[in-house]
């Protein structure tokens, strides 16, 4: 018996002919397979699970209204799943966002077919894909992180102990079940300090917040030292 060693492709369109012509270009790829698709987000566990799939073709119609929510659930149902975010806009604070919700390829809504196959092919070996015009961010996030982490001891009268112990972890780009594994706390009671967090703070999200506490930090480091 041989094995299918092709990608095995979900692809989660919102547009019915972008779908169309997705599934048109990856039928014609000799590596790729197409397993399965929908024009909606739920029941995406429900979907992708029995057919093996091996990475997500995702649009940001699909995704970026409910603030990645999609990409959260279907990387904590299935770990091993690569996400692939297509139609994106040059943002720097949703690109931020996504990578840190786990996807691992992001491409413009100007990404040619070429591009877009070359993206599959590069996460499901393991690899990352973005557009050079947003590389700095990532090395700017890398450098924030640092500094953003002893921001939280200053937020202290805003955060309790256990909040500021979640923020740096949050500052590493951990998954809510990576830090409840690290804490040996459940997945929800971390969810629950995560949320709470972002209230606190005024955050939409979690790089927000390791933005804002970056930034709280410099207007710290900044300020003139009492006469």
């Amino acid at each position: 018996m041989v094995l299918d060693s092709r990608i095995r492709v979900f692809l989660l369109i919102g547009n019915r002919l972008l779908r169309q012509a997705l599934s048109s270009i990856l039928r014609k790829t000799s590596d790729t397979f197409v397993a399965g698709e929908s024009a909606a987000s739920s029941n995406l566990a429900a979907l992708t699970a029995p057919l093996e799939v091996g990475v997500i073709l995702a649009d940001s119609v699909i995704t970026f209204p409910s603030d990645f929510h999609v990409v959260n659930e279907a990387r904590r149902l299935c770990p091993n799943i690569k996400i692939v975010m297509i139609g994106m806009e040059l943002n720097e604070s949703t690109f931020l966002t996504a990578v840190q919700s786990g996807v691992s390829g992001y491409l413009l809504n100007d990404a040619s077919a070429a591009e877009l196959i070359g993206a599959i092919r590069a996460v499901a070996r393991g690899e990352a894909i973005c557009p050079p015009l947003l590389c700095s961010a990532l090395f700017r996030l890398v450098a924030q992180r640092e500094s953003s982490i002893p921001s939280a001891q200053r937020m202290g009268l805003r955060l309790t102990r256990r909040q500021q112990e979640l923020v740096p972890m949050i500052a590493r780009g951990l998954t809510n079940k990576e830090i409840a594994s690290h804490l040996n706390l459940s997945e929800q009671t971390i969810k629950n300090h995560v949320h709470r967090i972002l209230r606190r703070v005024g955050a939409n999200g979690r790089f927000e917040v390791v933005e804002r506490m970056a930034q709280e930090s410099q207007s710290a480091s900044q300020a003139p030292l009492p006469a």
